[in-house]
């Protein structure tokens, strides 16, 4: 493997506090402090004026509905996406069909993924059998075959008995439990977010309560077992409150945000359109808003696109009807970008952390840094370069996103994995 010199960058690495326009080096799929002289003349450069060169991008929440759902995604058609977002380590859902709820349809994914997959993806295994909530799955098996995390993503434990039992085994195997905040009794049917909007176009509203009491228990629960539970896409503003107040007692929760939580609103849904369906839904500005102040202060810990791709024809039907779900990859970046620096003035070396960093320490995956000695997973990009996004000549199998067509700020260039290019200029070049 070539020895790679990008030269010119601004090197931004929360991890080791770096934050400079300078030179990175890559030997042997590691980040080096220096190379020789002999090594310069053989090393592939790369001229990065301009530039921001950061820590591969992490998402700890992503669905590659691999295995049995192939005609919405794949681990090969996924992971060629997330390079085109700069990302570099994925945490791939359990979702799937069958779920994965056993080593073996574990094994079945990581050979998948050693085959097809262009980035480093990490398997979750589920909490309960067929994620019903009815029966513990084998979570010691799970963690043997290479889980880093549970949840039943899409499907909340709605036993809080069940849960408590859960946090109690993971904790017993050093293992974080994801939770989707849903109680099912008071969202059945519904399709938005209640509220003014939801009267107004005559749909089902789906209130901030049944985020917010689940939130509650997993903090009682984290409180009663010491176990780490990692509350997923955070979308209403009392759960914000409800994990600040928990964080300030030292409760050992961490929590997730969306793109699109802090990017779009109920307002939205006025035309109908099934690319802002999903769940939880969108909500109101007052929720957006905080759930920025929350990122702001650290009540929540990381950024999560939550990629969840569905066919054309699955989403174009009656609002009732059609699938939650957007994707997020090719977009997150750009959308976290505009949100979060040019918005709300945070500096980019925070929102970068909310990318890399903090989501690889949650499932504690070896990624997030460009600190020597690591892997040499590198994210490229133009925080100014302005670029139409087209879902449909996108990487994913799928394009439903709400940003299609749109022009976006902020663009991915290079993505490199263990010191190999896999995405450049617009196009994959790896496998």
């Amino acid at each position: 493997m070539p020895s790679l010199w990008i030269s010119n960058a601004r090197v931004i690495d929360p991890a080791s506090k770096r934050d400079a326009v300078g030179d990175l080096f890559i030997k042997d799929g590691l980040i080096v402090s220096s190379l020789s002289a002999a090594e310069k003349k053989k090393a592939k450069k790369i001229d990065a004026k301009g530039l921001v060169a950061c820590p591969g991008l992490v998402d700890i929440h992503v669905h590659f509905r691999e295995p049995g759902q192939t005609h919405k995604e794949t681990i090969g058609t996924g992971t060629r996406a997330a390079a085109a977002g700069g990302f570099t380590s994925v945490v791939c859902m359990p979702n799937t069909a069958p779920t994965a709820d056993s080593a073996g349809t574990i094994q079945f994914i990581k050979d998948v993924i050693e085959r097809d997959a262009v980035v480093k993806v990490f398997p979750t295994g589920c909490i309960t059998v067929g994620q019903k909530g009815q029966s513990l799955a084998p979570i010691g098996s799970l963690k043997r075959a290479g889980v880093v995390a549970i949840t039943d993503d899409g499907d909340c434990v709605q036993s809080n008995e069940m849960m408590r039992r859960a946090v109690e085994y993971a904790k017993m195997f050093d293992l974080c439990v994801m939770d989707h905040c849903q109680d099912h009794s008071m969202t059945q049917g519904a399709v938005m977010n209640e509220g003014v909007m939801s009267i107004r176009l005559g749909l089902k509203g789906w209130p901030n309560a049944a985020e917010d009491v689940i939130v509650a228990r997993n903090v009682i629960l984290s409180t009663y077992t010491g176990a780490h539970i990692h509350l997923q896409h955070i979308s209403s503003k009392n759960s914000v409150e409800i994990l600040r107040r928990a964080k300030a007692r030292g409760v050992r929760v961490t929590a997730e945000a969306t793109p699109h939580h802090i990017a779009l609103t109920d307002s939205l849904l006025v035309g109908y359109d099934t690319n802002f369906k999903m769940n939880p839904p969108l909500r109101t500005d007052e929720d957006r808003r905080e759930i920025i102040a929350g990122l702001r202060d650290g009540t929540l810990d990381c950024l999560a696109t939550d990629h969840a791709p569905h066919t054309n024809y699955e989403k174009d039907k009656e609002f009732d009807l059609a699938p939650n779900g957007i994707l997020g990859l090719e977009t997150a970046l750009a959308i976290n970008l505009d949100v979060l620096v040019r918005q709300n003035k945070f500096k980019l070396p925070y929102v970068i952390d909310l990318m890399t960093r903090r989501p690889a320490e949650i499932c504690k995956l070896n990624a997030g840094t460009l600190a020597e000695g690591a892997p040499a997973d590198v994210c490229l990009f133009d925080p100014d370069e302005e670029w139409l996004y087209d879902a449909k000549a996108g990487f994913s199998k799928s394009s439903n996103s709400p940003w299609h067509g749109q022009t976006l700020k902020g663009r991915v260039r290079t993505t490199i994995v263990d010191g190999k290019l896999v995405f450049d200029a617009g196009r994959i070049v790896a496998k």
